[in-house]
């Protein structure tokens, strides 16, 4: 399995290396005349991926925090229930033992 990762691996920075070689022409971003850069097209693709990762990773761990404090509410929900049953329940009857009179 080590092996197969390995190659997956060496594929991927192949083709990222093949990618950055064949598309390095200038590419010129403007925005309402504040800003004016030049860069190489991989780079733009580069960051723009990168940026794209970041944003994802930051709404995973939004979403395991809500899910976090979901299930903290479920489970205490849980053992309130519990408890609920462990009150109503009748006291055990011991065998052996002459019930109280009344």
């Amino acid at each position: 399995m080590k092996i197969v990762y390995t190659v997956i691996v060496v594929v991927l920075i192949m083709f990222l290396v093949t990618f950055s070689l064949a598309n390095t022409f200038p590419v010129q971003l403007r925005y309402l005349d504040v800003i004016n850069v030049t860069l190489p097209a991989y780079m733009l693709i580069f960051v723009c991926f990168l940026v794209g990762v970041v944003f994802t990773g930051f709404m995973g761990i939004v979403e395991r925090f809500r899910l976090n404090r979901t299930i903290s509410q479920l489970n205490r929900t849980i053992r309130e229930l519990r408890r609920e049953i462990r009150a109503s329940e009748p006291p055990p009857i011991i065998e052996g033992q002459n019930p109280p009179t009344p």
